[in-house]
C-alpha cells in the first residue's frame, strides 16, 4: 500500500457530479485542481449500509474543506451509472456536494494497495494528498467501520500548519516549539 511521503498516482476516472443524467458526467484527474490539496477517500461498494453515512458526512463538510484549499472526491469500484442511481434514489446523497468517482477497472484502487484481498472492493481509505501531489495521510477502517470526516478536516488542518501539532491538536490551538 502506498504511504505517507510516497506520490499519489496518476488517475482519469469518470465522476458523477450531479442527479441529472445530461449533466451528472465529467472527468476528474489528478490533474484538476491543480494547486490544491486533495482528500481522496475510497468505499466499498454502493448501494450498502455504512458507505452512504460517510459519504454524506464528507459532503456536508466540503465548504469547510474547499475554505482550506482542498477538495473532496469520493471513490468506489462501483460504475458511474450505480453512482448515478445510488444518488437519485437515496435521500442522504441527493444533494451531495462532492464528485463520486468510479474506479470500475480497479486501476487507482490497486495503484494504491487498497483492494480488499477478499471482496476485490476498495477499502474504506482515506488519503490527504498536498498540492505537489505527495500523499501526507494515510488511514484505512474495516469494512465494517465507518471513518469520522471531521478528524480529516482536522489533520488537513493540521497538516497546513506545517508546524508541529500535539495529540487532539485544533486549529487555532496553540503549536508546539521544538527546544
Amino acid at each position: 500500500m502506498l504511504t505517507v511521503g510516497d506520490k499519489f498516482p496518476a488517475f482519469n476516472l469518470k465522476a458523477v457530479v450531479t442527479n441529472d443524467p445530461a449533466s451528472a458526467f465529467t472527468a476528474i484527474s489528478d490533474q484538476s485542481a491543480p494547486g490544491s490539496w486533495k482528500v481522496v477517500f475510497f468505499w466499498p461498494k454502493d448501494f450498502t449500509f455504512v458507505c452512504p453515512t460517510e459519504i454524506a458526512a464528507f459532503g456536508k463538510l466540503a465548504g469547510q474543506f474547499a475554505e482550506r484549499d482542498a477538495v473532496v472526491y469520493g471513490v468506489s469500484t462501483d460504475s458511474e451509472f450505480v453512482h448515478l442511481a445510488w444518488r437519485q434514489n437515496h435521500a442522504d446523497l441527493k444533494a451531495l456536494s462532492i464528485p463520486m468517482l468510479s474506479d470500475i477497472k480497479r486501476e487507482l484502487s490497486a495503484a494504491l494497495g487498497v483492494l480488499d484481498r477478499q471482496e476485490g472492493v476498495a477499502l474504506r481509505a482515506t488519503f490527504i494528498v498536498d498540492p505537489e501531489g505527495v500523499i501526507r495521510f494515510v488511514a484505512v477502517n474495516d469494512l465494517n467501520v465507518g471513518r469520522n470526516p471531521q478528524e480529516v478536516l482536522r489533520v488537513l488542518d493540521a497538516l497546513q500548519t506545517d508546524e508541529l501539532c500535539p495529540c487532539n491538536w485544533q486549529k487555532g490551538d496553540a503549536v508546539l516549539k521544538a527546544a
